[in-house]
């Protein structure tokens, strides 16, 4: 039942004396809702394990929810008094509560709970009311108590007597105080401001010494619990004779404040007592009373003479506020004679405590991606002074994307206030500065920290977009070709990358064809060797991916070039090395007469492909020589009368490769007489009709025409690509030296006819992904008395194929060939025409 603005209280209480004895560990089962704060009201000295209330009920919590959102108790006290019963949602005592040494004399003892509940995180308070339990009997300081009264004394003097103390509130503390029968002597209880009686001895009839000198009584204090608990002290009067006036004090009861930092020594207050005795019966000796316990004796001194007062130790006001101190003024006549008055200290706080953070719920870790004002943790402050030196303000640092948001009775929430990244903060040591409203103001920090959890929101990111990894052919298959590594700033599952390999074609083949990823280290192996000659570069799209979810992924490129590698030998195509035919000369050739020519191609690329001819062995080796570069075999000397008509010829031919590969071809010469120059019997051949030269000349022009055309396209498409990719580069558009590298490479033409024809080889070779496009001139080479049409390339000498086509149109085998650009000085007039 909740009464906003009002106090509602249900109780199970006691219809008498005997039932509350019966009931002495039954809980009250009181609540109480103000404000929307429930209260709790149970008797102190309860059993552990006793029922407080139902916090599930209270809170409208199902059995399930206990568990799920973790109900825990959570006490402001030193001790944890309580706990909570899982499986019935009750609070329960959990350790044995004694008021007294809780709230000491104060009339309300409550103990503030907070009750922790998570998913989502809330703070419920409650209050426990502690009701007092009659389990202390009154005492007195001084079991015993010596009273010096002289004979001529008045009748209905009053004479102060200790009062027993009982750390009981309420009705269950002292309620008054008998006296044993004494026909002298009766009892008053006088009550002060304060509730407290203080009994005090009647002098009822006039003592006679004589009759009897000393009168036993005993004072018995009773406090108002069921069952009524009492205790005692004797009191022992000895009667005297003279002295019949007692010291006075100005004031029954003199009020002072004092500062709780006062030092010690400080004066705090004048008593004054007039005796109007005589000699020694008026003059006054001070003292703290005789019932005055220790601890403020301890505190406080009197001059027993001047009657001032003074601080002999230090004062706490959290301690104790106020003291109230009997003063006793004695004469030193014959019996002395004692009188009384009251000195209340009211101690003034000051700010001499600084506030204290509690951390009612640790930091739970928090996800990156949470939103802003999601609660992180519970914490409250306190300050043990009072007033405005016990009011708290709670502040973050700056730069922190959190913030203190107030509850309720110096509570708060800390909360996020800003977007959070684990990449760039993984945990925040939160400085939380508690200052109190004192002057001088105090305050204390504490740090908290917050743990920022990982959220999948980076994907892996390769160490580069692309890759080149430069091959040699004929490699060793399954050989590692590369390994690519990609990274990711996220932690745990979501930073755990695997690589795989996009499904890309090479040759209308799949990629995984040729090489094999390893998903865990990004290690590409090769599935077999590779032949430069069939591949010369393909691609492979990696792709790495984390764990997250969902999972994140980044792709790069390796680019694969296969390098070039000596593994083919020269092929000689003409002559033919399986054709036995003879070569006839003159014996009236000159010098420098030329005989044939050697012509060879080599499938390798670069410095491999580059050619070479030499003579091996002749069986006269000085008549004939071959051309290193051209492979043209001519007379050394003139042919005389004494050379052999049969001579033989081992050209060899060699590659510029490592290590070298070389072929060889045997040549059959014939020295004859009457045998017309190869210039004239050729130039007559041709000028003779006849269906075989018409045949030759068909192909001729055939071949002439295709490579014009194949020229002028290629050039076509160079000029039209350079324009396309660079508008301001004019240079690029006849030379093409500009150029990118991933342009797809020329087609290469190779054509091949029969041995009988008129062409024996053509080849045009463009340029590729790895050298610089080609620009193509032509010229006819005045490098023999033949009509040679010639392809060639005026660059600068690169690691790849050059390409130099010779078309020998004279010889009865024309044949194109590709030579290095290292060609013979005979073709540097040709040269400096383009």
């Amino acid at each position: 039942m909740h009464f906003r603005g009002s106090r509602m209280t249900k109780t199970i209480g006691y219809r008498d004396w005997r039932w509350q004895a019966l009931l002495w560990h039954q809980v009250f089962l009181l609540w109480t809702t103000v404000d929307a704060q429930t209260r709790y009201s149970i008797p102190e000295e309860l059993k552990q394990g006793s029922v407080v209330g139902n916090l599930a009920k209270d809170l409208s919590l199902g059995l399930s929810e206990i568990f799920e959102r973790k109900l825990r108790v959570a006490s402001e006290a030193g001790k944890q008094y309580f706990s909570v019963d899982a499986g019935k949602g009750e609070l329960l005592v959990n350790d044995r509560i004694d008021r007294e040494a809780l709230c000491g004399q104060s009339a309300s003892c409550v103990l503030p709970l907070q009750v922790v509940v998570e998913n989502p995180l809330q703070l419920h308070r409650f209050e426990v009311e502690i009701k007092d339990v009659n389990d202390n009997a009154p005492s007195f300081v001084k079991t015993e108590h010596r009273i010096e009264i002289a004979e001529s004394t008045v009748v209905g003097v009053h004479f102060l007597l200790e009062s027993a103390e009982d750390p009981d509130v309420g009705s269950n503390t002292v309620r008054t105080y008998t006296l044993s029968k004494d026909e002298c002597f009766t009892l008053k209880i006088r009550e002060l401001e304060n509730g407290r009686k203080i009994p005090e001895l009647v002098l009822n009839k006039s003592l006679d010494r004589e009759k009897k000198a000393v009168h036993n009584l005993i004072l018995t204090a009773l406090d108002g619990g069921n069952p009524v608990k009492s205790g005692t002290s004797k009191i022992t009067i000895i009667v005297l004779d003279n002295n019949d006036n007692v010291p006075s004090f100005e004031y029954k009861l003199y009020k002072i404040s004092v500062q709780e930092n006062s030092p010690n020594g400080s004066f705090i207050i004048k008593t004054k007592a007039t005796d109007i005795d005589d000699g020694p019966n008026g003059e006054i000796e001070y003292s703290l009373g005789i019932h005055t316990p220790p601890s403020v004796q301890a505190l406080f001194y009197i001059h027993p003479v001047s009657g001032d007062m003074f601080l002999k130790n230090n004062l706490d006001h959290e301690q104790q506020s106020s003291y109230r101190i009997d003063i006793s003024a004695k004469d030193k006549g014959l019996p002395k004679m004692e009188g009384h008055c009251s000195v209340q200290v009211d101690v003034l706080d000051v700010n001499d405590n600084a506030p204290e953070i509690i951390l009612t719920s640790k930091p739970s870790p928090v996800p990156e991606d949470s939103v802003s004002g999601t609660v992180v943790a519970l914490l409250s402050a306190r300050d043990l002074d009072s007033g405005e030196n016990s009011k708290v303000t709670l502040e973050l640092p700056k730069g922190n994307p959190f913030t203190l948001k107030p509850s309720f009775s110096n509570s708060y929430e800390l909360v996020t206030s800003g977007a959070l990244d684990r990449e760039s903060v993984s945990e925040y040591k939160i400085e939380i500065t508690a200052t109190d409203s004192g002057s001088p103001p105090l305050s204390s920090k504490k740090t908290i920290s917050v743990s920022i959890t990982d959220v999948n929101d980076n994907p892996p990111v390769f160490s580069q977009s692309s890759y080149n990894v430069y091959l040699k052919e004929n490699g060793v298959a399954g050989s590692i070709l590369y390994s690519v590594s990609a990274c990711d700033l996220d932690a745990g599952q979501n930073a755990k990358v695997s690589y795989s390999m996009v499904d890309s074609k090479v040759h209308e083949v799949s990629v995984s064809s040729y090489v094999y990823m390893n998903s865990e280290n990004g290690s590409i192996y090769s599935m077999h060797s590779f032949d430069y000659e069939k591949v010369k570069v393909f691609h492979i799209q990696v792709q790495a991916k984390d764990q997250g979810s969902p999972s994140l992924s980044s792709n790069a490129t390796v680019h694969v070039f296969i390098l070039d590698q000596n593994d083919n030998a020269p092929a000689v195509i003409y002559p033919s090395p399986h054709a036995a035919s003879h070569l006839r000369v003159p014996r009236t050739a000159k010098a420098g007469q030329l005989v044939t020519k050697v012509t060879a191609v080599d499938a390798d690329s670069g410095h491999n492909a580059w050619i070479s001819y030499k003579v091996s062995e002749a069986t006269d080796a000085s008549l004939f020589t071959v051309s290193v570069y051209t492979g043209e075999v001519r007379t050394k000397r003139a042919v005389s009368e004494h050379d052999d008509s049969s001579q033989r010829l081992l050209v060899e031919v060699q590659d510029d490769g490592e290590p070298v590969q070389s072929a060889t071809v045997t040549l059959s010469i014939l020295l004859e007489d009457g045998v017309s120059q190869p210039v004239l019997e050729l130039r007559h051949k041709v000028s003779e009709p006849s269906k075989t030269s018409g045949t030759i000349t068909l192909y001729l022009i055939v071949s002439l025409a295709s490579v014009s055309v194949l020229s002028l396209v290629t050039l076509l498409v160079l000029a039209v690509k350079c324009l396309r990719s660079s508008g301001s580069d004019a240079s690029c558009c006849m030379r093409r030296t500009h150029c990118d590298e991933d342009k797809k490479p020329n087609r290469n033409l190779h054509i091949q006819l029969n041995s009988d024809g008129p062409i024996k080889y053509v080849e045009v070779l463009g340029g590729d992904v790895m050298s610089q496009s080609h620009s193509f001139r032509s010229c006819m080479s005045p490098m023999s008395e033949y009509s040679d049409f010639t392809l060639v390339k005026p660059s600068s000498t690169t690691d790849f194929k050059e390409v130099i086509s010779v078309l020998d149109a004279s010889l009865p085998d024309s044949t194109w060939t590709f030579e290095s650009q290292q060609v013979s000085r005979k073709y540097n007039k040709c040269l400096d025409q383009i």
